[in-house]
């Protein structure tokens, strides 16, 4: 079971290592990233680019939320904090623009930084007279997905021990409050405040509308499986990356991670200027 840790923190902040995260294929990320190296090493900081090494005291991210996401796993796992630079629309968690990034970068290399430890779910697939696979880790969700177009999954899912019900829906979402923002939100479920360490349940188009979103603890052990008999697979989907094909007689596991991701929040903005911007809130719309 995943121990927690304070969900902020400050503390002075000293870099001698960095690494840089380029977005892939995009020449204005290499360019920006290219500049940003230059101007690091300018101030007697050692730059890596494009490799996670262990004893890095910071990883930029230059592209998005999505190359944020590919990394997240590996940051977590060697307590780097992280930090992103959006060199397009303001992400979720890449929050600086590249305007803003020397003039942050110098504020958080020299002063007191703010690091979020975002929750993590880490999960795999128990089979039948056969070893689990490896875990898997997500910082946004896990979804379990129908794996045929033409009728609706049986899921039936359990918290610890507890039988919570058979779902009929298109799947599952199983979210941290971070991925509350992503698919979860497109499906009907919450936003949940990212220091409020859960994990959210939500069906994918429910064949009943009594189906509803589940907040649970964060020392919950989930694990569903298909209940529609033999012939029925679901896919495996893993914050956006195909990850398995689960058959009827296997069972998935999610449950918290051991380490969170460390995020350097931004001087510039806080969470809340995150949601008006992203869902424009308190935005007038016209025609």
């Amino acid at each position: 079971m995943a121990s927690f840790t304070p969900f902020r923190t400050v503390s002075d902040f000293s870099v001698r290592r960095a690494g840089i995260i380029i977005k892939k294929d995009h020449a204005p990320a290499d360019t920006f990233a290219d500049m940003l190296g230059n101007w690091l090493r300018d101030k007697g900081i050692t730059v890596t680019i494009n490799r996670i090494e262990p004893d890095l005291d910071i990883l930029i991210i230059v592209g998005g939320d999505g190359t944020l996401l590919h990394v997240a796993d590996q940051a977590a796992r060697h307590s780097i904090p992280v930090i992103g630079i959006n060199l397009g629309n303001l992400g979720f968690l890449t929050e600086l623009t590249e305007h803003e990034a020397t003039g942050a970068l110098e504020e958080i290399i020299t002063r007191a930084v703010t690091v979020e430890n975002r929750m993590m779910l880490k999960t795999r697939i128990i089979r039948r007279e056969k070893q689990p696979t490896k875990y898997r880790y997500a910082l946004n969700e896990v979804v379990i997905s129908k794996g045929t177009l033409d009728r609706v999954l049986q899921l039936s899912t359990r918290a610890n021990a507890d039988y919570i019900t058979t779902y009929k829906a298109d799947g599952l979402i199983f979210s941290t409050p971070t991925g509350s923002t992503a698919y979860n939100l497109s499906a009907g479920g919450p936003l949940v405040y990212p220091g409020l360490a859960s994990i959210l349940v939500t069906p994918i188009c429910p064949f009943m509308l009594s189906s509803r979103p589940v907040l649970l603890p964060p020392e919950t052990k989930l694990t569903t499986r298909i209940d529609d008999g033999p012939g029925h697979y679901a896919k495996i989907i893993i914050d956006g990356q195909s990850a398995w094909d689960m058959q009827e007689d296997e069972v998935l596991e999610i449950e918290a991670a051991e380490h969170p991701l460390q995020l350097i929040i931004s001087p510039h903005r806080d969470y809340f200027s995150i949601l008006r911007n992203k869902l424009h809130w308190g935005k007038t719309i016209r025609n």
